[in-house]
């Protein structure tokens, strides 16, 4: 497999591939387009965004300033709103359905390192070159239909929140959360059911 094939499939890779490195070029490109636009140039925003974004629903508005790594790989539905300061770390895919609300400051990771040093650092890590190369794995994202994030919720790699949950504002959601719920804390878990 290449690198791509790898981040996709979850394994480590290599996120120094000159591959990577060129979309998050382009990236930082069309970000820096995006942030010279005024809060009144809604077409000319939208239009970055369907270049950003793998693929990007109609009535998506995107507050600045936005980071994500690579774009390609964030798919947003139909009347989606993303509020300001947020960060979608998209090295793996980044889903978010339609009908949903993101608050400010919410930050969407699919990109990990393992827990034990010995396993972050690769073989070929030298010390003596000041170059640390970390191993790196990423796993999706998927954030349904008519969701609502809170202010400063994180949502960490692997990470599925089913259609019409709440997540509580500053929760950390490290698992998955069910359909129709208010999750909240950290880690986020269940606190009510909601009715349809």
């Amino acid at each position: 497999m290449n690198e791509i094939e790898k981040c996709m499939a979850g394994e480590w890779y290599d996120c120094h591939d000159p591959i990577f490195l060129e979309f998050k070029r382009r990236t930082r490109e069309l970000l820096h387009a995006y942030h010279a636009c005024s809060y009144e140039e809604k077409q000319k925003k939208y239009e970055i965004l369907q270049q950003l974004f793998g693929d990007v629903g109609t009535n998506v508005s995107v507050g600045q300033p936005f980071l994500c790594d690579c774009g390609r790989n964030i798919h947003i539905g139909d009347n989606v709103s993303v509020n300001m300061n947020c960060t979608f770390v998209d090295c793996n895919t980044i889903t978010i359905g339609s009908d949903t609300l993101i608050a400010s400051n919410v930050q969407l990771y699919t990109s990990a390192h393992p827990v034990e040093l010995a396993d972050r650092l690769t073989p070929d890590w030298n010390p003596e070159s000041g170059v640390y190369r970390w191993r790196t794995y990423a796993k999706p994202i998927h954030i349904g239909s008519g969701c609502w994030l809170g202010g400063g919720v994180i949502v960490l790699p692997g990470v599925t929140i089913g259609n019409g949950t709440v997540i509580g504002a500053g929760s950390v959601v490290t698992r998955d959360i069910p359909a129709n719920v208010v999750a909240v804390g950290s880690p986020c878990r269940v606190l009510r059911s909601i009715n349809k």
